[in-house]
């Protein structure tokens, strides 16, 4: 097999130990033009008295992984690979010749598992009350220097204090038998074991037949990615591998399946791997020597997407494709896993040359943010500037430590073991927790977890470099698109474990890990799953480094991202909290109603409050609620008016005086010393129900099913789902991980609910629903004060309610919506019984409008102002798109991205057009319920197989009318505590042109007229800002000079810009106050010589003013002017200076009564 040394992409290579005293590569079929596999047989002791020999030729082998293949060769010495710099040894890296920035990244590590002894695990070794018999019984013996078996006479089996024994292995016992009678937790005996390419005894190059979406049979086929060629490698069975017949010394195995009524349907599978050899009675035997193996070690694959040399299209992401790869390891049950680490990895910089030096002078891309992700809806999310502390929660841990608890690494206390004896924890293990072993390597850097780490991010994580950009001298806004490689790692999906990713202070240096916490190893398989790494060149994304990951999640997962019509709403929580009844509720009902010719509400949310304590459904507050079919009754009066009726329900959680605790205290998870598990304060302390438990299921299954098709709610928000998987030894089934238990109950959830329920997800470990909820909150819950108040602490970044909070994290999520869920930014708040300024209102609202999520009031809808209601008007209808923050990388405030930006066009594409553009739905060929529209269907998430082209304007572009052009739709936004002049690249906002895509080094198969790209503009730009109806010109010197755009804003105070290429020869829409997009609100536009027609979409009422260029101002001055067949008038509010001709910008004032009749909404202009 040829080398692919020379191949220019990104490649993964493994450089394979030549030294005979470590291991030695052999052929396993003698042929080295067609090698199917490598066999690397260690050379201890045991295996030469097996006859082999130590006097084998040891040629050097280089393993190498790329889009175009895999190979595994021979090499001479003088041939082979350097590794990149790197201030660690290495056990894989990960480059590429061609990429400018030169980042590359090694792993020092292939992987290290953290392990325990089963019985550690369990709940009887770890609860501060433990039994003696236990004791004993694990033990085998007693304590006592008296005897060799529990005698029951002596003054320590009678718990006297007789001197320790003078035994060191009797010492030891004596010294936890004095933990556990004096009632202290006893420690945990953790150890960590490492492999590198010295441990490999096998490796299978898996080259795939074909790219593309179709399964492949020869390599690996991954949902999300498509075919891949890889490479598994069979480590060699170190502590903790699985031997034949193991026995677990504790009860720590799988519990039996009870029959609970109801079955799960079959999830379709995530790869085509096979299934590990342990779990094939057969597979006894590896490689062509018949060699026996009696224990088996983990196994690794390494994959990365094919690329079809035949295919025309060129794509970003044919030049930086991702490395994926996962470890399954076998089962022991008398071992429990703590945590894989998957990469060790090292950030390498290389130096490149600045243009325009003299003389020339180097510096690095070094990184200067990292994207952290919190573990669920609440958690902080957002960028962070290097060297910055991670922002976190202001409470202590027993008030909120559990809101933010994902993936926990456990360290090994820097402790190794070389035993292959995987069934006994022998007495060198004790030994070996107390001084780490002499033959471990010192030079290394303290390893990375949760304790030393600088930061900490769940699931995935961003480090990003500005690149040699600093900020310019007028202080202007730094953007993405203008900085330098982006660097993403982290997991596909949060299904087997959760997953953390670790990280330095300086972002050189960071880890993967996937966190198990005690998992009893007793199944037949244990994997991760599927790591992802990908480095961006600054050339390969102009908006969103994270929007190759998110997409593959989205198809790995079969994200339900646009299944379902956007959502309008109202929730009862903000304004009456718990106080609710039915009047009040049925009253809000009938406003919303009777307010649907202003705002079409589609959806009545009934949150908590109704029920007598958690846990306890189906008890109602008395006197509160109908006495007979209380729920069905508030559901069916909803319903009546026209809107959804949606109910809010903890499925996994219960008061701590509910009836359900009381009843079934067995359901409630417990922590390692025994007590119930903390759950957090969210005003009140309460447990958490064990999904591990299959009654806790059927009693969350039968909550469900009755609330959706016996009580007949539509809609579904499911709040705390945390619960159900708290950290914590005492629930039912150790063997799953926590991430498996929620997994099988957002299963059991989607089942109860039937696939049409829209579920949104809240208080919910985001990465594992992906797939099974149609909403999420992605933030925490919105307040009625900008910052939490006081008994609160105000510098708080973590969960507590606020309007900051809820606005950072919908800004710095908004790139998940419409690609895994509607994202659900919370309520806004309109009515003035909060402390929200008129600017933070409007912003709140601007926000939720340019990200185009879920929009939900949450007042006393009798009691808000028309002037609050209007700027709510202002924002609906959603246009389905989201707007890319460009500053979510580099943001220097807190994670607040500043600015955001739409594309808007008037070249749509046609729905019969839609598989021709890759609009398609996923490998799974789902069909779009009835309530996607064609505008969903256009610019909902839309996996492009294996390639997305980032210079296409699907997601972030919405259509409008023919005649009304192409514009962007940008928002700046002051974050700050006083008023600041904001100044960002005017270029930066503008609608590129399809020459500026060629400059920005767009392939060009993928540039195209039909998404949304502008003409290049020689006569200026008319920019309108929206919220202060204020019109101006700039002139393309702007545009060429680099010039920024700036804007004095008051605190908290957002402004959305419309800026679209002036014509001086043709009259153009400028825009209106009526609709936040300037150009949404019109149903159709024509424009002639002498007559202007407009028609503005007129099935709700909105009243202000539209703004129209005029390019003969003159000829238009004693022009007729008609609204709704009635005569008006127009104001000229500017002249323009554009190629010489006379032109002005008009105002025209419009009612529109939302009757949708005659010529209600209709505009002429006739001279």
């Amino acid at each position: 097999m040829s080398s692919l040394s020379n191949y220019a992409g990104w490649i993964f290579r493994l450089n394979l130990p030549t030294s005979p005293s470590t291991a030695t590569p052999q052929l396993a079929d003698g042929d080295d033009a067609n090698l199917e596999g490598v066999q690397l047989l260690s050379l201890n002791k045991s295996e030469e008295s097996n006859g082999i020999s130590d006097h084998v030729p040891s040629p050097s082998y280089l393993a190498e992984l790329c889009p175009q293949g895999v190979s595994v060769t021979t090499l001479d010495q003088a041939e082979t690979t350097q590794p990149p710099s790197s201030s660690r040894n290495w056990s894989w890296s990960f480059s590429s010749k061609s990429c400018p920035s030169k980042w590359n990244v090694t792993s020092s590590k292939l992987l290290s598992v953290t392990y325990r002894p089963a019985h550690e695990a369990h709940p009887s070794y770890t609860n501060i009350s433990r039994s003696r018999e236990y004791w004993n019984k694990s033990v085998g013996s007693c304590v006592t220097s008296c005897c060799d078996a529990a005698c029951g006479n002596c003054s320590v089996c009678r718990g006297g204090t007789d001197s320790p024994p003078q035994s060191p292995k009797r010492r030891s016992k004596w010294s936890s038998m004095k933990h556990t009678m004096s009632g202290a937790p006893k420690p945990i005996h953790r150890v960590k074991v490492d492999y590198t390419v010295e441990d490999i005894l096998h490796i299978e190059p898996l080259s795939a037949d074909n790219a593309g979406d179709d399964e492949t049979e020869d390599g690996v086929w991954i949902r999300g990615i498509g075919n891949c060629h890889a490479l598994r490698i069979y480590l060699r069975p170190k502590f903790g591998s699985s031997s034949d017949g193991s026995k677990s010394i504790v009860d720590g195995g799988a519990k039996p399946n009870k029959d609970i009524g109801f079955k799960l349907s079959a999830m379709e599978e995530w790869d085509n791997l096979q299934s590990p050899p342990w779990n094939s009675k057969g597979a006894k035997k590896m490689g062509e020597d018949q060699t026996e193996v009696k224990h088996w070690g983990p196994i690794l694959t390494f994959a990365i997407p094919c690329q079809d040399d035949k295919s025309k299209e060129s794509t970003a992401t044919d030049k930086c494709q991702p490395l994926l790869w996962k470890v399954h390891h076998p089962p022991n049950p008398n071992v429990a896993l703590d945590s894989f680490l998957l990469m060790e990895g090292a950030l390498n910089l290389h130096m490149q040359n600045l243009q325009g030096k003299s003389p020339p002078s180097f510096d690095y891309d070094v990184p200067t943010n990292v994207y952290v992700n919190g573990y669920q809806s609440w958690s902080f999310a957002g960028s962070v500037v290097q060297g910055e502390p991670q922002p976190g929660s202001a409470m202590p841990d027993v008030l909120s430590g559990a809101f933010s608890r994902g993936g926990v690494v456990l360290s090994g206390n820097n402790t190794s073991c070389t035993s292959c004896d995987g069934d006994n924890w022998s007495d060198n293990f004790e030994t070996m927790t107390d001084a780490t072993s002499s033959s471990q390597a010192t030079d290394d850097i303290e390893e990375l977890n949760a304790t030393t780490a600088f930061y900490k991010s769940d699931m995935f994580a961003c480090i990003s470099s500005n690149g040699t950009t600093s900020q310019s001298d007028d202080g202007r806004i730094l953007l993405d698109e203008e900085g330098g490689p982006a660097l993403i790692t982290g997991f596909l999906s949060q299904r087997e474990q959760y997953g953390v990713v670790c990280l330095d202070k300086e972002l050189r240096n960071f880890n993967l890990f996937a966190c198990h916490e005690g998992q009893v190893a007793s199944r037949n398989d244990i994997s991760s799953d599927w790591a992802y790494l990908q480095i961006l060149d600054s050339s390969c994304y102009d908006e969103e480094a994270l929007v190759y990951y998110v997409h593959a999640c989205g198809d790995h997962n079969d994200a339900r991202a646009m299944e379902k019509g956007l959502t309008y709403g109202w929730c009862s929580w903000y304004h009456y909290y718990e106080n609710i009844d039915h009047d009040s509720l049925s009253k809000n009902a009938h406003v919303l109603n009777k307010s649907k010719s202003k705002i079409g509400f589609n959806l009545c949310l009934v949150d908590d409050g109704y029920m007598t304590s958690w846990g306890d459904w189906t008890s109602l507050k008395p006197g509160k609620f109908v006495n007979e079919g209380g729920m069905r009754v508030l559901a069916d009066a909803i319903r009546s008016k026209g809107m959804q009726p949606g109910v809010w329900l903890a499925p996994f959680a219960c008061d701590k005086n509910s009836k359900l605790a009381k009843d079934h205290p067995d359901w409630i998870i417990r922590n390692d010393s025994g007590r119930y598990a903390n759950s957090a304060n969210c005003g009140k302390f309460f447990y958490g129900l064990d999904a591990t438990n299959p009654e806790v299921r059927k009693h969350v299954y039968d909550t469900i099913y009755r609330a959706v098709h016996e009580w007949g709610f539509d809609v579904l928000k499911l709040d705390f789902l945390y619960a159900s998987c708290l950290a914590g030894n005492g629930k039912y089934d150790n063997t799953m991980s926590r991430a498996e238990a929620f997994y099988l109950g957002l299963r059991t959830i989607r089942e109860a609910a039937g696939d049409e329920t829209f579920i949104i997800g809240c208080g919910c470990p985001l990465g594992s629903a992906i797939g099974f909820v149609d909403g999420m909150r992605v933030s925490c819950d919105t307040g009625p004060t900008w910052l939490p108040e006081f008994p609160l602490p105000h510098w708080d970044n973590g969960t507590l309610p606020s309007l900051r909070g809820m606005l950072r994290n919908t800004l710095s999520r908004s790139v998940l919506g419409h690609r895994w869920w509607h994202n659900d930014p919370d309520c806004v708040l309109l009515g003035n019984t909060t402390k929200h300024t008129d600017n933070e209102v409007i912003s709140a609202a601007s926000v939720v409008g340019m990200t185009g999520g879920m929009f939900l009031l949450s007042d006393d809808m009798e009691k808000v102002s028309d002037a609050r209601l209007s700027i709510a008007r202002k924002i609906f209808p959603l246009t389905g798109v989201t707007a890319v923050p460009l500053d979510l990388h580099s943001s220097m405030n807190c994670g607040m991205p500043s600015v955001l930006r739409l594309w808007c066009t008037e070249k749509n594409i046609a729905i019969d057009d839609i598989d021709a553009h890759s609009f398609e739905v996923n490998v799974t060929s789902r069909v779009l319920r009835e309530q996607a529209s064609k505008l969903q269907t256009e610019v909902g998430w839309s996996p492009r197989n294996n390639s997305i082209d980032p210079y296409s304007r699907e997601r972030s572009c919405f259509f409008v009318a023919p005649g009304l052009g192409s514009w962007t739709v940008a928002s700046l936004s002051n974050w700050k505590p006083h008023s600041t002049t904001m100044s960002v690249s005017f270029a930066a906002l503008v609608a590129h042109s399809i020459q500026d895509f060629a400059a920005m080094g767009a392939p060009k198969d993928s540039i195209s007229s039909k998404f949304g790209l502008g003409e290049k503009s020689e006569n200026g730009y008319h920019v309108f800002s929206f919220w202060s109806s204020e019109y101006v010109w700039i002139p393309h010197e702007t545009l060429v000079d680099n010039s920024p755009l700036v804007k004095k804003l008051e605190s908290h105070q957002t402004e959305i810009f419309h800026i679209k290429p002036a014509d001086p020869t043709s009259c153009q829409y400028i825009g209106s106050d009526l609709h936040f997009s300037c150009g949404f609100e019109v149903a159709s536009f024509e424009a002639g010589a002498k007559r202007v027609l407009i028609e503005l979409k007129n099935n709700y009422a909105k009243k202000g003013s539209v703004y129209l260029y005029l390019p003969d101002g003159k000829k238009f001055d004693n022009a007729t002017v008609e609204v709704n067949g009635t005569a008006s008038s127009m104001e000229v509010i500017a002249r323009p200076t554009l190629g010489g001709n006379d032109g002005v910008v008009v105002r025209i004032p419009v009612v529109i009564t939302g009757t949708g009749e005659g010529k209600d909404g209709v505009v002429s202009i006739s001279c």
